[in-house]
């Protein structure tokens, strides 16, 4: 609870829906045990594998950029742990809310032995029914259920990938980082209704790479 009230404080969190979502997922359950009790500080945390769990500040930074709501279909590429796939969860399929008005989220994770570790931490918090865990290749999206209200991108491409943009629905937003190891922008992307893509720059980050035939090379 502090640290959300920090966040507030900061500008970070801004929406009702974004601080509920958060308050409701125990970050804790989806970080190693050796760092659990660093799960409440503000700052990325090693997950295995050359990954990290993203600090909470841009967790709800990029939510809140992001907007998903209610009844979304949403697409993450990079589900680490799952924690961010959670939180996207609580906000589009809440947990006091009817299943028949529940939104999905889809999660791409390259890293088979990642994509497992993030079943069980959703399996073990109550999401398995509300996110589906793909192992494959993030950069080339998800075909099969596209086309997506939401993308949320947790790793940084070289630059932004066609497949994603062609898989967003008109009148939907996407969420990336690009650009290299060192210099990377956090990019809005919106679709219009008419099929028209406008692409705004909004921070500086630092993400691991999109890993992928339409990010950086294997």
């Amino acid at each position: 609870m502090r640290l959300l009230e920090r966040l507030k404080a900061m500008g970070f969190l801004r929406s009702e829906k974004v601080y509920r979502a958060m308050l409701r997922v125990p970050r804790e359950e989806f970080v190693p045990p050796p760092y659990r009790d660093l799960a409440y500080e503000d700052r990325p945390l090693p997950i295995g594998y050359g990954q990290t769990i993203s600090a909470p500040s841009i967790v709800a930074y990029m939510t809140e950029l992001l907007d998903p709501d209610k009844g979304m279909k949403v697409l993450e590429v990079g589900t680490g742990s799952g924690y961010q796939a959670a939180v996207l969860a609580e906000i589009v399929a809440p947990s006091d809310e009817p299943r028949s008005e529940w939104g999905h989220v889809y999660s791409i994770e390259r890293i088979p032995e990642l994509a497992e570790y993030a079943r069980r931490n959703l399996e073990r918090t109550g999401y398995a029914d509300r996110v589906t865990v793909i192992v494959g290749d993030g950069s080339k999206g998800y075909p099969p259920e596209a086309p997506y209200d939401r993308i949320m991108v947790t790793a940084a491409a070289p630059r932004i990938p066609r497949s994603l943009e062609e898989q967003l629905a008109p009148g939907g937003r996407m969420v990336i980082p690009v650009g290299d190891s060192w210099d990377q922008t956090l990019i809005l992307v919106v679709k219009t209704r008419d099929g028209r893509i406008i692409r705004e720059p909004r921070l500086p980050v630092l993400f691991v790479p999109l890993i992928g035939e339409e990010g950086w090379p294997y």
